[in-house]
């Protein structure tokens, strides 16, 4: 009975771990969104059609929400996914690229 008892513990232990884990990853994500002050669907965006195929720009620099997608960009070194799309900073610095990712 108590390797029963020893294998029932380790179990329970390994669930609470992973639970543990899974609460760490869920609050690390809140952080993440309640940080970003910004909607890219507020963002005025054009379509335009490039080497790589059909992506949307955006040169809306008076926009709130487009200057602080371009801080966030910034601090992640001009490109970065958001959702469903692949986002960049032109070289310009103040145009911004988004084209939809394929999964």
């Amino acid at each position: 009975m108590s390797e029963d008892n020893d294998l029932a513990l380790e179990m329970l232990l390994a669930i609470m771990d992973g639970q543990e884990s899974g609460i760490a990853a869920a609050r690390q994500l809140f952080k993440e969104r309640k940080a970003k002050n910004y909607d890219i669907e507020k963002i005025s965006w054009v379509p335009k059609q490039g080497d790589k195929g059909p992506y949307e720009q955006s040169d809306d620099v008076n926009n709130h929400n487009h200057k602080e997608l371009l801080k966030d960009l910034a601090a992640h070194k001009g490109k970065m996914t958001i959702g469903q799309f692949f986002v960049w900073t032109f070289q310009n610095g103040s145009t911004i690229g988004r084209k939809k990712r394929s999964f």
